[in-house]
């Protein structure tokens, strides 16, 4: 330290017992940090007994101390929420201060702490060029540093760090907002939406939580229902009461009515009403009371939770509108052809399951895609609806056709694709309709290239019509026909192994017989019989 510091009164005032002002600040109000860089004991012990009692926005300040330019960077890399650096020039170097500037704004890439520099020997620094040449916001030699002046720049740069700070999270969160609305639309199912939500909440607010909770009301007089929850309030789903926590009761109550509403310092609610009708809250007890940032954030993406559930429940009733339709097509196809009995049903379990087992096998991953996983088995059902086009002493005939009648049975693959096609072209992208005309088309096609329509070969064949032509022999020969007894399962299972290759995918048999043998189908064979 130098003899001009030592003469300053004003700078250096009589050390007190040290505070951990961390400790007397009440849990509600997180402190400023500040990092007190600076090789003398005698500025840490001068710095905190100047700064200590100050309160910005109801917050205090907490100090750390590092001795050296090593020790803060250190600090720094541990501590990412340091809002003001105090940093000394001259150090274990000449540029040891300089160094960690660099190292802020450089390597660790933070541009929101407030930097000022404090030097006890000016001419080892001049200031028009360290504030031209380092990104740094104040530069004041010690002996100017009084207590009063001390005090101003410490309030201006929370000041100046809590705007960037409030600029930054607002940027943060609307980015969250907007990619959190979109994984919520790709969502199935209302308890999946649910526990999306309070993921996208957790990553929006980015603050230590003791748990989230959302409950839905399906009419205004109902009770809640607890569809996801996290932390403290997981019991709830495994059917404790809500009048095990109290104050989420109290919060579930008044929290009506309101876009966003903050309840008191440990709990906040949130309560949307969905076009349907059916409401939700959403609670969460924070560690810290929700900045007024954080509190426009959450109730600009609650709104968002409000549009996407109204999206999420359109969409669910578009699917079971064709969903109902693909029943239908199947049933009067069925209808006509009753010896199938519940043959559809099979087929489109089967399919299902044999999808599954290919995916966990790694077989066509480019072609599983989650759209045609969840969509093969419905498609599956619609694979024989052309058979409403085949006359009655073809389709129930107990014996083998002759080549006429063969042509004329062969039709329904060709009929059943038009059918669907022309319905599919109604609904954009892949429909259950879409799927099973080309399933309809091409189940009859065989693997080496002599099936019909259109003697396709190989992967030329669509998956899903590959898949259907592996269950649809499967079932039909277990079961009884008009023209056949049904044959005994290992009769079948050789069947397939021998046409493997032939007229089968060789991996979708394999599929199937590692269900069988493993005796994971999704149907009880006694039900052939």
């Amino acid at each position: 330290m130098s003899e001009q510091d030592e003469d300053n009164d004003l700078w250096l005032i009589e050390d007190d017992e040290p505070v951990d002002q961390h400790d007397e600040l009440p849990r509600s109000l997180k402190p400023w940090i500040i990092l007190v860089v600076d090789d003398e004991p005698d500025i840490h012990a001068a710095t905190r007994l100047a700064i200590k009692d100050i309160q910005f926005k109801g917050r205090g300040v907490e100090l750390l101390n590092a001795n050296s330019g090593r020790e803060a960077m250190a600090l720094l890399r541990s501590e990412p929420d340091i809002a003001l650096v105090l940093l000394d020039v001259v150090m274990e170097s000449d540029d040891a201060g300089l160094r960690v500037v660099e190292y802020i704004r450089g390597e660790l890439d933070n541009q929101l702490v407030r930097i000022v520099l404090r030097t006890g020997q000016p001419g080892q620094a001049p200031e028009k060029k360290v504030i031209l040449d380092y990104d740094i916001n104040d530069y004041k030699t010690k002996t100017d540093l009084t207590s009063q002046k001390l005090f101003t720049t410490v309030i201006a740069s929370l000041r100046s760090y809590d705007s960037l700070l409030t600029i930054e999270r607002s940027r943060q969160g609307l980015a969250r907002i907007l990619d959190g609305a979109g994984d919520l639309y790709q969502l199935s199912s209302l308890k999946e939406f649910a526990s999306g939500v309070l993921r996208q909440v957790s990553a929006l607010l980015d603050v230590g939580t003791e748990g989230i909770v959302c409950a839905e009301r399906r009419s205004h007089d109902g009770p809640l229902q607890v569809l996801a929850a996290t932390g403290v309030y997981e019991p709830l789903l495994q059917g404790d009461s809500l009048s095990h926590f109290p104050h989420l009761l109290t919060a579930v109550a008044s929290a009506s009515n309101a876009s966003y509403r903050v309840q008191d310092e440990q709990q906040e609610a949130v309560y949307l009403q969905a076009h349907n009708g059916r409401e939700f809250v959403l609670c969460l007890t924070p560690a810290w009371p929700l900045e007024p940032i954080e509190q426009d954030l959450l109730g600009i993406f609650c709104h968002r939770i409000s549009a996407a559930y109204d999206n999420l429940y359109l969409n669910r009733q578009l699917l079971s509108s064709q969903e109902a339709t693909v029943v239908a097509l199947a049933a009067l196809a069925e209808f006509r052809d009753s010896d199938t009995g519940e043959h559809v049903k099979r087929v489109q379990k089967l399919s299902d399951a044999i999808t599954q087992e290919m995916h966990g096998r790694g077989s066509y991953l480019d072609e599983l895609t989650p759209r045609f996983m969840e969509m093969i088995g419905m498609a599956s059902i619609l694979h024989d609806v052309g058979k409403v086009a085949t006359p009655d002493n073809i389709l129930h005939k107990p014996a083998r056709f002759t080549p006429e009648e063969r042509q004329v049975m062969e039709l329904h693959a060709s009929i059943g694709a038009t059918i669907l096609e022309d319905a599919g072209q109604m609904v954009e992208g892949m429909s259950y309709l879409s799927l099973g005309a080309e399933i309809a088309r091409c189940h009859h096609e065989h693997f080496d290239g002599k099936g019909y329509p259109k003697q396709l070969k190989g992967t030329d064949i669509p998956l899903s019509a590959r898949i259907v032509a592996v269950v649809d022999v499967f079932d039909a020969l277990l079961s009884k026909r008009p023209y056949k007894e049904p044959w005994p399962l290992p009769t079948v299972l050789d069947y397939l192994k021998e046409r493997s290759g032939h007229q089968f995918d060789p991996l979708v048999v394999e599929a199937l017989i590692a269900l069988v043998d493993e005796q994971r189908l999704p149907y009880s064979l006694d039900s052939l019989s």
